[in-house]
């Protein structure tokens, strides 16, 4: 019988050896193509987040139903993630609700989110200062609606008169008072929803109220019934206000909306406002941002089905031209507007 012939140990130790060091050449190499890969790809494949809750506005708004379109342009991109949608007071409610975590983006108007990332106004000795944009969805005029027969013919007319400054807690009613501020108009305030304020008027208890439209000038769903009921008309500024609102009032820009839309109304000028869904960079990571932004210009015929005028709006240049004004663009969405021709 041959006899059995024994390799050396230290031939074997050398062959283990060389056999580990080719397989961790092959690991190292397979990772480094991965990584290679990885960084390829695009960074927003997969959001990280699994559930995404988006605070919005009043239920008898319409921005309330473009935020339920919201919800399902972001669903149609992200199936993977639970999407949720709340309705709350909106922006100044929305940007407290984002610091308790309690939702992950929100309704908030550029005028508002200065004042929270600057710690002024409702946010005195509060600021939040990683507050970051992730689109501009419309840009809207704030309205000065008040009853024809209550013979307001200036803004100065609503000197101790009962008026509603907007839903309470809302981006509105902080710009309304402030607006008023500057001008050194005092209202008799009366805080309430939407409903309080069509009640108030519809009951003559309110000479009118403040709220904003839709789009740069038309009329949002709560004017329309109102109308069916009690003759209404916008009061706009005099160019002197103008001047006045332009010098002390941060974030916000000025339309005309046309003579006629109310029926017999002239035309006002009216203060300009960009509506964004915004975050907080500590609760959004950028592969999350850059797919939500992603999701919303992809898939924003659902915001045309409810606001028809948005298919002119130029969502790109309105979400980046938010950092002129003063405020943040989160890094992801960022990333993804800048890719948009």
């Amino acid at each position: 019988m041959p006899r059995e012939r024994r390799v050396p140990r230290r031939a074997l130790t050398r062959t283990a050896v060389g056999l580990g060091r080719a397989m961790t050449r092959r690991r190292v190499a397979g990772l480094a193509l991965a990584l290679v890969a990885g960084l390829a790809a695009p960074a927003t494949a997969v959001a990280q987040k699994e559930t995404l809750t988006m605070g919005s506005t009043n239920a008898a708004s319409s921005n309330y139903a473009l935020a339920v379109a919201m919800t399902k342009a972001i669903k149609k991109e992200l199936p993977n993630v639970n999407v949720s949608m709340i309705e709350t007071g909106a922006s100044v409610d929305n940007v407290r609700r984002m610091t308790k975590a309690e939702i992950d983006l929100g309704l908030v108007m550029v005028d508002t989110s200065i004042q929270a990332v600057d710690g002024t106004g409702p946010f005195k000795g509060r600021a939040v200062p990683d507050l970051a944009v992730l689109y501009a969805y419309d840009a809207t005029a704030l309205q000065f609606a008040v009853r024809v027969d209550a013979g307001i013919n200036d803004l100065k007319d609503l000197q101790g008169k009962k008026f509603n400054a907007g839903i309470r807690g809302s981006g509105a009613e902080v710009l309304t008072r402030q607006i008023f501020a500057a001008l050194g108009i005092e209202p008799a305030w009366v805080s309430g929803s939407i409903q309080d304020s069509v009640e108030g008027v519809q009951n003559r208890q309110l000479v009118g109220y403040a709220k904003y439209g839709v789009g740069s000038g038309g009329l949002d769903a709560t004017m329309r019934e109102l109308l069916t009921s009690t003759p209404m008309k916008f009061v706009g500024l005099t160019e002197d206000q103008h001047k006045i609102v332009e010098s002390k009032v941060k974030g916000v820009d000025f339309t005309t909306t046309p003579a006629n839309t109310i029926p017999g109304q002239p035309a006002a000028l009216t203060p300009l406002v960009y509506g964004t869904y915004s975050t907080r960079t500590s609760l959004m990571d950028d592969a999350t941002a850059y797919a939500v932004a992603k999701a919303i210009y992809e898939n924003r015929q659902f915001l045309v089905d409810v606001f028809p005028h948005l298919a002119q709006f130029d969502f790109r240049n309105a979400t980046l031209k938010t950092e002129a004004l003063g405020l943040h663009v989160h890094p992801g969405a960022k990333k993804f507007w800048e890719t948009v021709k």
